[in-house]
């Protein structure tokens, strides 16, 4: 049907993950050809056009643990990335002033190295929004429609 959708998530306690788990989920119902994946090395999605990367925010607006190499990567060997394209979700909170501090540094970095944003990042509130999942598929069809 399309070009294979690498989504990549950064977790710090697994929140993240769920989400990005439910999208590829949604996404293989819908025909896409999606691998979600952890911890990942920038050898292993350099390939990949398309890239959804669902993030949370931790301490003071730092990235997960498990995103920042990656993100770290393409800093230092500021990595070519045209021919790139990606979208963000975040989940935070939003009793810190630096609510989803994670999507606007991933975003600045890629759109820097040349990637093309999609769509808008979705910004999920883990204080209001129970259902996390729910709220990113409700945003899904944003990111469907720009490919």
């Amino acid at each position: 049907m399309s070009e294979k959708i690498s989504i990549i998530t950064g977790s710090t306690l697994g929140a993240a993950e769920y989400v990005g788990d439910h999208l590829g989920d949604v996404l293989q119902e819908k025909g896409f050809d999606v691998t979600v994946q952890n911890a990942v090395i920038l050898d292993e999605v350099i390939d990949d056009k398309i890239w959804l990367i669902v993030t949370s925010t931790h301490g003071a607006g730092d990235l997960p643990d498990n995103l920042k190499p990656l993100m770290n990567q393409i800093a230092e060997e500021k990595t070519d990335l045209s021919g790139r394209r990606f979208a963000v979700v975040g989940l935070g909170n939003s009793d810190y002033d630096t609510f989803c501090f994670a999507v606007d540094k991933v975003e600045n970095l890629l759109l820097a190295q040349g990637a093309v944003r999609l769509c808008d990042a979705l910004r999920i509130d883990v204080l209001t929004e129970e259902n996390h999942e729910q709220v990113a598929e409700n945003w899904l069809p944003n990111f469907i429609a720009a490919l």
